[in-house]
């Protein structure tokens, strides 16, 4: 299946996760107001449910459906929901994520291992869930990444660990999917660099004080832009910010200036503020329902 293949968005049934907040739920909105009919799936039922009933009240189709990404059976049920509501799944993101600021050495292993079953497993099972509902017709898998698999990133490890398996599992799965198979499904990974989401306040914060986010940072409306752009036509990796193509560039072509570079930016910055150890929204779901982060809420 070529891109020229992949319906017009108006004719698609579209499922999101992690679609209570930032990307996730500026992807929703996008797609309804575009015609898709959308699945929107997250562990914040109550913010998940109110986001469908706006949907709803502004024209859009949509349904909403609790689940935790880590649990491949409740992603089943979800995609399950899918069919039942619209009859079919065309294309599925896997955009659920947490972080945690803090040091490798400071991070505790239950900590890490819950951010793993979030950020990779939960693009696993995703993954393995919708493809084949998306193989009854052709459609689009896209799983978003991050510029962070490209380069160091210091009080973030935990996370770029992550988007780096969620990058190699991807490229993987595209390969055994696209030119073994010879599957109607195509594999997309979107890979943004810094987005002014809610992420930095969702995330676990081992530091003592308030991460200061870098600047400049994307539109997460620019991200699900893209992605909406990719499930009609097609893409096989998409970067996006300039921070996403330097982080490539330096780190290839001068490795010893981009860890200089990633250990500046690990410093005292201007701005930070002391905060208290938090958890985040690594156990529990985070209750902002804000598409951006403080700056432009």
């Amino acid at each position: 299946m070529s891109a020229s293949f992949l319906l017009p968005l108006d004719q698609q049934v579209v499922v999101i996760t992690g679609a209570s907040s930032g990307i996730g739920l500026c992807t929703a909105r996008l797609a309804a107001a575009r015609g898709a009919r959308v699945v929107l799936v997250a562990r914040s039922g109550d913010v998940l449910y109110q986001a469908s009933r706006d949907i709803d009240a502004a024209g859009g189709r949509s349904i909403a459906v609790p689940a935790d990404v880590a649990s491949r059976e409740q992603l089943e049920a979800a995609a399950q929901a899918a069919i039942q509501a619209f009859g079919r799944i065309d294309t599925w993101i896997n955009n659920a994520g947490v972080s945690i600021y803090g040091r490798l050495d400071a991070v505790t292993e239950e900590d890490s291992r819950r951010l793993f079953a979030t950020n990779f497993w939960g693009v696993v099972n995703g993954s393995l869930v919708a493809l084949p509902y998306l193989e009854r017709q052709g459609g689009r898998l896209i799983n978003v990444g991050s510029a962070a698999a490209e380069a160091p990133l210091p009080l973030q490890g935990m996370y770029a660990c992550s988007k780096l398996a969620v990058q190699s599992f991807t490229d993987t799965l595209r390969v055994e999917v696209e030119e073994i198979d010879r599957s109607p499904v195509r594999v997309t990974l979107i890979q943004p660099s810094a987005v002014n989401t809610p992420h930095a306040e969702h995330a676990a914060n081992y530091l003592g004080r308030a991460p200061v986010r870098p600047t400049p940072m994307l539109d997460p409306i620019d991200v699900a832009d893209a992605i909406l752009h990719a499930a009609t036509q097609g893409g096989r990796d998409v970067k996006l910010g300039a921070g996403s193509r330097l982080g490539m560039a330096v780190t290839q072509w001068m490795p010893s200036l981009g860890d200089k570079l990633a250990a500046r930016q690990a410093g005292p910055q201007p701005g930070e503020r002391p905060a208290h150890a938090s958890e985040g929204a690594l156990y529990h779901p985070g209750k902002s329902g804000r598409t951006h982060g403080h700056a432009t809420a």
